[in-house]
């Protein structure tokens, strides 16, 4: 459970710390204590061999490191809708983070795993994924020339463009601008009797 409530404070937070620098930077720090306490348990206190010291050490880097692959891969997945521009990044970058951490992290594996067969194999795939979100973040940004997402007001333009379309209506031929459209006698008639407006 800390292991997937690590991953997912961290996936969330690395999608969209761009909205909120301070506010996802601390969900992120959270994110990877809950993960690396969830590290501690199941490495050091519920193993039947705990590591020596220099492996400990490699482990724990190595967790954390798999945290924040884990979380731009997921992250970027779930929300390549909102963010598809930064998820085309994330994702390959997920991948290839996550399987390097994961390398690491196995006692029973070594370097060599990184750069073999398998390695290549996970270069290509983050290869492939990187090429085709890009296409389709591209195929999306032509479609819709938005991203969502935007947790917040539209933007000074996006506001002013929804006022020309529903608000105040254009002024007639001829007149010089938007005026009331109380009476010209009524107007006089209160500036008359002193109350002017």
């Amino acid at each position: 459970m800390l292991y997937f409530v690590g991953a997912g404070l961290i996936s969330g937070a690395v999608v969209h710390h761009p909205l909120d620098p301070a506010r996802y930077t601390k969900i992120a720090i959270i994110g990877v204590l809950v993960f690396l306490a969830a590290t501690v348990v199941n490495e050091f206190i519920l193993a039947v061999d705990r590591p020596a010291p220099p492996r400990a050490i490699l482990v724990i880097a190595a967790s954390l490191l798999l945290s924040f692959g884990i979380g731009m891969l997921s992250g970027g997945l779930q929300h390549f809708a909102d963010f598809p521009d930064r998820s085309a990044t994330l994702v390959p970058l997920g991948i290839t983070v996550s399987f390097i951490a994961f390398v690491l992290k196995d006692a029973d594996s070594s370097w060599r795993h990184v750069f073999g067969p398998l390695g290549l194999a996970v270069l290509l795939t983050a290869a492939v994924s990187f090429f085709g979100l890009r296409a389709a973040a591209d195929g999306m940004a032509e479609t819709s020339g938005e991203s969502g997402h935007s947790h917040g007001g539209g933007t000074e333009q996006e506001t002013t463009e929804q006022d020309t379309k529903v608000g105040t209506p254009a002024p007639a031929p001829g007149s010089s601008g938007p005026e009331s459209s109380v009476p010209t006698d009524a107007k006089s008639g209160h500036e008359e009797d002193g109350h002017g407006h």
